[in-house]
Parts: C-alpha cells; structure tokens; sequence
C-alpha cells in the first residue's frame, strides 16, 4: 500500500542532500569539536560554517546563533534566559493563549517563580489584538513571545508590527518560529526580533537538532550547567553530524524557496476548493490568506478526530488532529478551544499539512477517501 504523508507540520523526512552532507560527521570527521588537535578543529569549523548558514537565512550574524536540541529546547533557553537575566528589570512576561505547550509551560514554570505571565486571547482566526498586547505592558514587562505561525491552524501573526510594540516600549521580543523557518522568508531585523526559536525537523533536517536567534547586545542566562559549548550558553559535547544537517537543510529550503513555497500554496487552496466543494459540513480553521502555505486545518461535526485518523490511516494517509506534541489527549486542542471553536467541531479537527513530495494526486485521493469516510462516521 501507498504512504501518503500530509503530516509534513509534525515532521519532515530528511532530504538525501542532507543526510549525504551529514554522513562524513560519523565515521571520518567524528572529532569532537573542543578539541585540539585537527580531527577536532575539523569538527569545529563544520560547525562555524553551519552556523554561518542558519545566520545568513535569516539576516542575523553568526554570533547571534546557537545550536540546540529542538524547537522546545529553543524556546526553554530563550524565555527562562530572558527571564533569568532581566529579573532585575521586572518579572512580567506577555504571550498568548495559542502558543506550542513549550512556551506555555515554560511560562508556567516561571509563575511559579515567582513571574507574573499575561496570556493574550486571540479571535476566531487566531490572531491577538495588538490593542490589547499595548493595553497589557506594565513598568515591570521585560519580554514578549508570540509565535510567528501556529502550529495547528496556520495562522500567521502581524510579527512586525509586535516586534515595533515591543521595542517601543523597551521590551525584548522572542518569536517561536518553528512552523515558519522554511515556510516564510524571515529577516529578524526587519521583522524587529530580538529571539527565534528554529527546529531543524520542520524543514527536511533531522529530529533532535534546533538553533534559538539571540540578538547580541541581550542578556540570557544559560539553563543547564556542564561545558562551555556554545559560548558559555548550552553545555554538551556539539552534534556536529546534525548541526552540519541542519546548515545544509536552512541553505537548501531558502535557495528553492520561491518554487517550494508557491507548490505549497497551490496543493493547499485546491484542497480547501475540494473540501468546501464537498457534500458535508466543514470548516476552515484560521485565516484563510494569512496562514501557512501548507496548512489546512478543518473541523467537521459530528465527528471523532481520533476514528477520522485511523481510518485514514488504513488507506495508507497520514494527517494529524491538530500538534503532534498532544496526540492522545481526548480533550480538544487548546488552540481551537482559544478560538472560541465549539466542541462539536473542535474533536472533529484535521489538519493537513503539505510537503515537497506531495502531488495533485496525493490531494484527489486525500479528499475521495474523505468523502467516503466522513458521511459514514457521521451516519
């Protein structure tokens, strides 16, 4: 049988361009990167000029990268080091009601630390009020994180615009960029971000590997004590096999970006066409024009996510309910709860996210199973 994956928001699978530049990094140049002699500078440089590339990417200085584990990693580092540094400044942190559950549980730790954390709503297309992130700074708010995109609807938030807020009232402003590295061409200073947060796992590199964008001239604090890898700032022997993955996979998304990102956006509209065409009742979730250009997200009624998916998956299709990191739970999404989307829709979210191999004909057959499968479920 056929795999048809549409679940690209979740994972992607590694290119073979970057795995043949990893390669090398296990067995021949396997030296660790603190060390002196030549196996080991080798290392070292293989990671300097990967980090070179992930800066270029995104309009920042090679300085102002460092390398992590993952998305979630990225984020811990950038909200608690803020955090952790600025205390002196104040103890109130802004974000909102949508992010992935590595901000919004950071910042729970951090409440319990005595930080005080506002959570912004959003509308039914999940955007935040801009009014109402203005109308919740105080003398005490040292940082701000908005996601640039959201993971399971798509949305794409005014970035620039919450980035001039933040500098105009001296406030350091982190973005969970995730789901939009690779997706969006981003430049931190024009777009006014002081911290990014990268996956490498979204855009062809491989699971286990992420970068977080500091502007220099910010204070943050390491979280975890070891070495002193990454300018004193994420201790543990460098990945270098991935690092020089993830350098490669940034490089290669943004040299095709163009050609990439308009497939994506044309397999995404003409399945929303197919869906809306379709004899059921469906709705799109998130806004319709600003959103990702691989992302549907729609709630059928009547409907159980979790029967949806695995009947699906006996026709050889992957998709998902909604983030990967919170599969399982019977509860609806967070993020659709926020948008005000009624419980009847709400545990009848798919989401379907595009990718590179994906075709016209992986869509035809994606919407025919559904046609069969949804009237039966709701019968």
């Amino acid at each position: 049988m056929k795999i048809r994956y549409f679940d690209h928001a979740a994972t992607t699978p590694v290119s073979s361009s970057v795995i043949e530049a990893m390669l090398p990094y296990f067995q021949i140049e396997y030296g660790n990167a603190s060390s002196m002699y030549s196996l080991g500078r080798t290392s070292k440089k293989a990671i300097e000029e990967a980090r070179k590339k992930v800066a270029s990417n995104i309009g920042a200085l090679p300085k102002e990268i460092y390398f992590t584990s993952c998305g979630s990693e990225s984020d811990n580092l950038a909200i608690k080091g803020i955090a952790y540094a600025n205390r002196q400044k104040g103890n109130h942190i802004i974000t909102s009601k949508i992010e992935h559950p590595a901000v919004l549980n950071t910042c729970k730790t951090l409440e319990s630390q005595g930080f005080e954390v506002t959570y912004l709503n959003v509308d039914e297309k999940g955007f935040i009020d801009l009014e109402e992130l203005v109308d919740c700074i105080k003398p005490q708010t040292i940082l701000i994180s908005i996601m640039f995109a959201n993971n399971e609807i798509g949305t794409i938030q005014n970035i620039k615009e919450i980035g001039m807020i933040a500098h105009k009232n001296n406030i350091i402003f982190h973005t969970d960029s995730v789901q939009a590295i690779g997706n969006i061409k981003i430049d931190v200073n024009e777009y006014n971000i002081d911290s990014l947060s990268i996956s490498g796992h979204k855009f062809y590199a491989p699971k286990g590997i992420g970068a977080l964008y500091v502007r220099d001239g910010i204070s943050f604090e390491k979280i975890q004590d070891g070495g002193h890898q990454e300018k004193n700032k994420r201790a543990g022997t460098e990945n270098v096999a991935e690092i020089v993955g993830l350098g490669k996979a940034i490089e290669e998304i943004y040299k095709e970006y163009e050609k990439y990102n308009n497939k994506l956006i044309n397999l995404r509209d003409y399945y929303i066409e197919q869906i809306e065409k379709s004899n059921f009742t469906s709705k799109l979730n998130g806004d319709r024009k600003n959103r990702l250009p691989g992302n549907a997200n729609f709630s059928f009624p009547r409907i159980n996510a979790q029967e949806l998916l695995l009947l699906l998956d006996e026709k050889g299709i992957c998709a998902s309910a909604g983030s990967a990191c919170s599969t399982g739970n019977s509860e609806p999404s967070h993020v659709l709860t926020a948008i005000g989307l009624p419980k009847e829709f709400a545990n009848g979210s798919l989401r379907v996210s595009f990718g590179k191999d994906n075709t016209k004909e992986d869509v035809d057959f994606l919407v025919k199973s559904l046609q069969e499968i949804i009237p039966t479920i709701q019968k």
